[in-house]
């Protein structure tokens, strides 16, 4: 039994059961023994591999919209340019290079910020970063940025947010818990109270019994709080996750260590817990700050920004081995049985401002 599942024993038998979101924030961020701030998650060393470490070609793309979006919005400056959730550094590195290769007068005026909560996290990216000329400033939070125009990206942001889920049980909904059955053991069962249905999504009045729907308050927090600072200063926003289109009624929570699926009950702070990010939920957030939301699957946003085309430029001075690690690369971040089609795309715009490779009608 890990320690952090031991004090979660304690905890539900002194307190009762927890709420899933509860659950998960414990195993995530929990201080002392949580997922993000005591273990190394990332890469084929740790528990999975997000898009910036499994080519450059990611984080220049992301940058050339990123670009893209500055010039369209008029080009101000001083601007803000921010990754929230910023991993190991790896794709700010790359954003690095390509935006000063881009636009050299843009590289050296704007102000670069990493949002990050973990001090781990934080010295291992200011590690990555040590070797870029630019200077970027750390932030535990978006609001203590500048009130300046805001370009920012979030890869893999949103997934690890916790999400509460709601059980369909006899004529209402209850709160899905963490609790313990008669071994100690711990085990998922529906709460106490009945839950208000106006938290539900529409389609959950025709969920059958037992079904499980997901909510997440603490998602809308944030994305509002996002759009928030972007909607009186301006600025461009570009979210990638994995997750669906469109909202639905479905268990997503899953754990998942060195590279495997597993009991999301079984190691509480040694296993990334995520769930499906539901895309229309932010984009409904984002729109009611009187921006645009564009949503695409990351296949048809990384196509669109001409990945097969630099692709083509990397491998044209290698060897046949380079060539095919590149084609390789391309395939699982764009291909529709990889990354392609699981993973989606939010791009927040003002109104009216389209950029390539959305369009008004997105």
């Amino acid at each position: 039994m890990t320690r952090l599942k031991t004090r979660i024993v304690d905890l539900i038998e002194a307190l009762g059961p927890l709420p899933v979101n509860e659950y998960m924030a414990m195993c995530l961020f929990d201080p002392a023994d949580g997922y993000y701030t005591t273990r190394e998650p990332f890469g084929a060393a740790g528990d999975f591999v997000t898009a910036p470490e499994i080519s450059q070609m990611f984080g220049e793309l992301v940058a050339v919209w990123l670009y893209q979006a500055w010039t369209a919005i008029g080009r101000p400056m001083p601007v803000t340019i921010a990754e929230i959730g910023p991993g190991r550094g790896t794709l700010m590195k790359d954003m690095l290079r390509t935006l000063s290769r881009l636009d050299p007068d843009l590289a050296n005026g704007a102000a670069f910020a990493m949002i990050e909560t973990s001090p781990r996290l934080t010295e291992i990216q200011k590690q990555t970063l040590d070797v870029t000329p630019f200077a970027v400033r750390w932030h535990e939070t978006i609001d203590t940025l500048p009130d300046q125009p805001l370009l920012i990206v979030g890869n893999e942001l949103f997934d690890a947010v916790p999400v509460r889920q709601f059980v369909r049980a006899g004529t209402g909904w209850r709160e899905r818990m963490v609790g313990l059955d008669d071994e100690e053991t711990l085990c998922f069962f529906a709460g106490a109270g009945s839950v208000d249905p106006t938290l539900l999504p529409p389609d959950a009045a025709e969920a059958p019994q037992g079904a499980i729907v997901e909510v997440a308050p603490a998602r809308t927090a944030l994305m509002a709080a996002i759009a928030g600072r972007m909607a009186p200063n301006g600025g461009a926003g570009l979210f990638l996750d994995y997750g669906h289109l469109q909202p639905g009624v479905g268990d997503t929570l899953q754990a998942l260590r060195q590279h495997n699926h597993e009991d999301v009950l079984a190691n509480p702070g040694e296993a990334d817990l995520t769930s499906h990010v539901d895309f229309a939920a932010l984009a409904a957030t984002v729109r009611a700050y009187g921006l645009d939301a564009h949503l695409s699957t990351q296949g048809d946003f990384l196509l669109g920004m001409g990945i097969l085309e630099r692709a083509g430029r990397l491998g044209a001075d290698g060897d046949q081995a380079a060539r095919d690690k590149i084609s390789g690369d391309v395939e699982r971040l764009a291909g529709p049985q990889a990354m392609g089609e699981l993973f989606k795309v939010l791009a927040v715009l003002p109104r009216g401002v389209p950029i390539r490779p959305f369009s008004t009608a997105d």
